[in-house]
Parts: C-alpha cells; sequence; structure tokens
C-alpha cells in the first residue's frame, strides 16, 4: 500500500469533489432534513399584525392605575370591530389582534374582574405584554439561510413565515455494493465459512440518515464478471458504495473492475484505524467509495467520507463530519502511525460528555460496536491519553 493519507486531506480530497447537485422546490411541510439551495425569506411580517403574548386585556397604559369596563372580548383571529376607545379595555386571548388604540395587555392574574369591568391596581408600561408585528421578522428578511440542513426549528419558522415551499438540492441516489463468496441473507442457513450479510443494511441506515436514496445492489460473489456487472449497474446512481473487495487479497476485485469501468481513483489507503484500506474515486460526476469488508471499518469509513460527501452534494455549508468536544472517562492508548476511532457509551457528567470507550475495539466486532452511541477521535502519538483528556467525538447516527 503507498502512502496512507491523512484523515485531514482525505477528508479535503472528497470535498472537492463533491459538486451540488441541482436545486428542487420542496414543499416545506416535506423539508425536514434538506438542505436549502438558497436563502428563504419571509413572505410577511412575523408577527403580521401587533399580537398579545398572553390571556389578558388591552388597554391603554395612560389609563393605569383605574377602573376600566371592558367594552369588548377578542379571540385569537378574530380582530375588534372598532378601535379602543380611551379609557376602556377589551378582554384579549393570547395571540389575538392588539386593537388599534391599545398600548399594552395585563394579565387576567394582574387585575380584578368583575362581570364587564377590570380593576387596574397598579400603571402599565407601554408595550407591555404586546408582541409588535415584524417584532421577530420582517418580510423578505431571511428565515434560513442557504446551505442549512433543515431541523424542526427552521420548518416551523419557514411555515410561520409564509414559505409555502422552498430550493433545496437534490437528494442524491447511492448505490451499495457488497461482495463476497462467503455472504448469506439473514435467515437463511449458513455453512461451515460462510457469515450473514450486514454491511448493506448498516450502511443503507447510516446513508438514509444523511437524506440519501438508497439503492441496495444485490451483494456479489468473488468473481469478476459478477463485480462488473454490479459496479457497472450501481455507477448509474450519484454515488457508489462498494463494502468488501479493497485490499490486496486474491479475491479483492472493486478496485481492478472500477478502473476498468472508467473510475479515476484519487486515493486508496487513510492513517485511520479502522478503515485503513478505503478506496475513492470519481467517474464523471459519481462519487465512488470502496469500504472495507470488516463492519465497524466499513461503518467508520461511511461517517468520516461518505456522509460528508452526501451532505456537501446537497448543498450543505458544513458538511461535517461534526465533532464535539468531551472528555474520556478512563485512558486509552495512541496509535504512533494513525488516527483511532474508538466506539464509546456517552454518558452525561456534571454538564460534560464523558465517553467511555466499549470493551473490544476489533473491527470485525459489530456486535460490540452496537453499545456504542459515539465515535472518539485520538489523535496519532506515543504514550496515552489519561482519563479527562479533552478529546473530539462523533455522534453515531
Amino acid at each position: 500500500m503507498p502512502d496512507l493519507l491523512s484523515l485531514a486531506d482525505a477528508r479535503t480530497a472528497v470535498l472537492a469533489r463533491a459538486h451540488p447537485l441541482p436545486a428542487e422546490d420542496v414543499a416545506v411541510g416535506q423539508s425536514a432534513g434538506r438542505v436549502l439551495a438558497a436563502d428563504a425569506r419571509a413572505a410577511v411580517d412575523l408577527p403580521p399584525f401587533d399580537a398579545s403574548a398572553m390571556d389578558g386585556f388591552a388597554l391603554r397604559a395612560r389609563d393605569t392605575p383605574g377602573v376600566l369596563p371592558v367594552v369588548a372580548r377578542i379571540a385569537a383571529g378574530v380582530p375588534a370591530d372598532t378601535p379602543l376607545a380611551p379609557g376602556s379595555a377589551m378582554g384579549i386571548a393570547t395571540g389575538g389582534v392588539v386593537p388599534a388604540g391599545a398600548e399594552a395587555v395585563i394579565p387576567l392574574e394582574d387585575v380584578v374582574d368583575r362581570d364587564n369591568e377590570i380593576e387596574v391596581g397598579r400603571p402599565v408600561d407601554f408595550g407591555d405584554n404586546v408582541r409588535p408585528r415584524g417584532g421577530d421578522l420582517r418580510a423578505g428578511d431571511v428565515v434560513v439561510a442557504r446551505g442549512t440542513r433543515l431541523a424542526p426549528a427552521q420548518v416551523g419558522a419557514l411555515a410561520a413565515a409564509g414559505c409555502a415551499s422552498v430550493s433545496c438540492g437534490r437528494r442524491p441516489a447511492v448505490a451499495i455494493v457488497a461482495t463476497g463468496t462467503e455472504l448469506r441473507r439473514p435467515g437463511e442457513p449458513l455453512e461451515p465459512g460462510q457469515v450473514y450479510e450486514a454491511n448493506g443494511s448498516m450502511l443503507a441506515a447510516a446513508l438514509a440518515a444523511a437524506n440519501a436514496i438508497v439503492d441496495e445492489v444485490p451483494f456479489v460473489v468473488d468473481d469478476e464478471a459478477a463485480h462488473r456487472q454490479a459496479v457497472e449497474r450501481a455507477l448509474e446512481a450519484d454515488v457508489v458504495v462498494t463494502s468488501g473487495g479493497v485490499s490486496v487479497g486474491p479475491h479483492d476485485l472493486v478496485r481492478a473492475v472500477e478502473r476498468e469501468l472508467g473510475v479515476d481513483e484519487v486515493f486508496w489507503g487513510v492513517a485511520v484505524k479502522p478503515g485503513k484500506p478505503v478506496s475513492f474515486g470519481v467517474r464523471g460526476d459519481t462519487l465512488v467509495f470502496g469500504l472495507p469488508g470488516n463492519p465497524v471499518s466499513s461503518l467508520v469509513a461511511a461517517e468520516l467520507f461518505v456522509r460528508p460527501a452526501l451532505l456537501a452534494l446537497q448543498g450543505s455549508a458544513d458538511p461535517g463530519p461534526p465533532y464535539e468536544p468531551g472528555r474520556l472517562a478512563s485512558a486509552v492508548r495512541r496509535d504512533a502511525r494513525r488516527d483511532e476511532l474508538l466506539r464509546a457509551r456517552r454518558i452525561a457528567d456534571a454538564g460534560a460528555v464523558v465517553l467511555e470507550p466499549v470493551t473490544g475495539q476489533e473491527s470485525h466486532m459489530i456486535a460490540r460496536a452496537a453499545t456504542a452511541d459515539a465515535l472518539v477521535l485520538v489523535p496519532r502519538g506515543e504514550g496515552t491519553l489519561p482519563a479527562g483528556a479533552a478529546v473530539s467525538y462523533l455522534r453515531l447516527a
């Protein structure tokens, strides 16, 4: 294997070739998880009128304290028919339109309500409990910026601002090809030397979480013709992800077949553990990832390289990986030559995230990995990182 690429250089090489896909209009109600291809701007002021912040009475600040007749009751969505006359009050619901002439709203609990009059025992300040028109944003203001991946809060803000649809990057189509004569479908009987195929389902779940449209190509035996047929079909997608067959053994056929089919290999081998033999190439606009066959290696490589590429294809301004700060629960030994991603469990402790590596870190131990919810980045180096050391980690989706 040639000199290994650093983790940072490999990520840079991938993202440099992950050009955003064309945009499409998406209804706001269907936009969660999508990435904005253009700034989304408000269609109306928000709020679109002066609104009451609570149930109470609309009145003039200058009329308080005092006893005021209640001349109307305003429900949410039903404005008052007339302006508020001096020396009077109107009952108002939370979200109701503050009538013209009113200067403030006093809460129900702060008055004595006697049928059709209220007693206000204290002065009320101008603007109390009134949400002014446009106080959140004005029509034409940017609600959510281009490159943002929409979460529920952003979807709600867009709907409130009157955006019926938004321009989003197209969801990338991903074809997943698992390779290996030893593979069998879960539920089938196993013969000696055979294992159940897990990587395809695992990768499909991980990449769907990045909003990809996933096609699992039926896994293929270690035969050159079978590989060629499967990879050729997969290359019709925006992204190809193979699992297995990227090392140097006699049955590792993936990279050779991809070269025959016109894939230009950008790199092979990254200084990371697990996942060292990962490969990456392109054919035209199609990105081609070759992930190792060991399940944990495959998962780690998908999180480090494939997920960021998928988000970049959708136009994300920050495709990741999204590292977060934490500290180690116990000491870990460093690898002198490679950065390492350790599977760990997150533990909340006094507002900090403490990360406890799980037992069994070998790259084939997917069942052990199932108990983890984080990948802890341990930079290459000599010696150990002590318990309590500051580290970065990735959440496992």
